[in-house]
């Protein structure tokens, strides 16, 4: 594998106390409140990134049908007791959000310092992005989701990893220990920010890469067993997808995936101090090319620029899942809200039908998909806390009445 990467975008250190970053954020507080906001829209001026390029290919027309959403009546979700999608919009520290209908922009609408032109982190939806570009090397052969993880990297043999396989990283479904709890300092989840130079280190010594953590990660239940949403499986799809190509992720989500899309910027995703991605949660983008990446599961792999991306065997993969994916998720030991759902390929499925998948993100972000309206909205946000159901549930439920009202 190439460790080739551009030097104007890959910085293997930050000055913290330069004049781009505001007085008071640290390494250590910037996905804290009040930072939120500021940090969100500005990862490249506080950590190293590199560049996912949109290439020199045609923008995705955008065409717009300005549409008055705001007053739709949204039914009482749980937890919450919102009443019309303003109120939603309102209550759950949005960023920015746009629902895009058959093609057109019905709504797009900004807060605070963002614009159209803003980048902003958007969490666990790097996930589904990490998905579609497997989805692509499957589609050319160049990965097999049956094979064992050790077909594409041979030293996970002395692994917790030994014996998973691809499918089971796509659906969640290993038995590796790994702790989700954003709000507990020692889980697996924070100590991998730690590797990777998110945040300050703590404790004893530990890996300070992404591969080197990795590494490191036990076994402590048969793999293929129930879902449990786990970080760190898109992060080993990440380092199965290099190599398997020989090629970095931002190169190569550019070739299989951005550069396609017609998006109208360039994407960046966190890297550690090797140049290996924040393949879980570091990919930061515009709102715009959000509903533009969301379009290829409307139109069967199809951007809108014309240009296949995924075939419509992948994308119908997705949506119909496996044949006991809803059996898994149902056996899943957490509380994922989502009775009769699933998860397939880094998407959500709330509902027990296949019309509605969801690309998920901590502190609000979302893309939400629907079939049955041929809806895509996208919404960014800095909840101040990683989960809150009292604004999740209600913000689906919210896109849910935009469906029912336009379809």
């Amino acid at each position: 594998m190439s460790d080739a990467m551009n030097e104007t975008t890959y910085r293997p250190t930050v000055d913290w106390k330069s004049s781009l970053v505001p007085e008071g954020i640290t390494l250590d507080n910037w996905q804290s409140q009040p930072n939120l906001r500021w940090s969100f829209q500005h990862v490249a001026d506080i950590l190293p990134t590199a560049t996912i390029s949109r290439g020199r290919g045609p923008v995705a027309n955008l065409p717009e049908a300005p549409t008055d959403l705001s007053t739709i009546h949204v039914p009482e979700a749980p937890g919450g007791s919102h009443r019309t999608v303003a109120d939603i919009i309102r209550d759950t520290e949005t960023d920015g959000w746009m629902v895009l209908h058959r093609g057109r922009v019905l709504v797009e609408e900004y807060f605070g310092n963002m614009g159209p032109e803003s980048s902003h982190l958007l969490m666990s939806v790097s996930k589904s992005l990490v998905g579609a570009v497997v989805g692509a090397l499957t589609d050319s052969g160049a990965i097999d989701p049956d094979q064992p993880l050790t077909a594409y990297v041979p030293p996970l043999a002395e692994t917790g990893y030994a014996g998973a396989t691809v499918r089971q990283l796509l659906d969640m479904r290993s038995g590796i220990h790994f702790s989700e709890d954003y709000l507990d300092p020692n889980a697996e989840v924070r100590k991998l920010e730690e590797a990777i130079g998110w945040a300050t280190h703590t404790g004893p010594p530990a890996p300070t890469t992404m591969y080197g953590f990795l590494l490191t990660l036990k076994q402590k239940a048969p793999h293929g067993g129930p879902f449990e949403y786990r970080s760190c499986e898109t992060d080993m799809l990440g380092w199965i997808c290099e190599a398997a190509t020989g090629m970095r992720m931002p190169e190569l989500m550019s070739q299989t995936l951005w550069a396609k899309l017609g998006a109208e910027s360039d994407a960046t995703i966190g890297i550690d101090s090797n140049g290996t991605g924040m393949f879980d949660g570091g990919i930061n983008a515009g709102l715009r090319d959000m509903v533009r990446f969301g379009s290829l599961f409307l139109n069967g792999g199809t951007a809108l620029t014309g240009e296949q991306i995924l075939t419509p065997a992948w994308i119908n993969d997705t949506f119909d899942g496996g044949h006991d994916s809803r059996a898994a998720f149902a056996a899943s030991p957490g509380d994922n809200r989502m009775p009769g759902g699933m998860y397939r390929n880094q998407m959500w499925f709330p509902y027990p039908d296949n019309n509605v998948t969801l690309c998920l993100g901590i502190h609000g972000q979302m893309i939400y998909i629907n079939r049955a309206a041929d809806i895509i909205a996208a919404k960014l946000s800095s909840w101040p806390l990683p989960q809150d159901a009292t604004k999740l549930f209600p913000t689906v439920h919210a896109f849910d009445a935009i469906a029912d009202a336009v379809i």
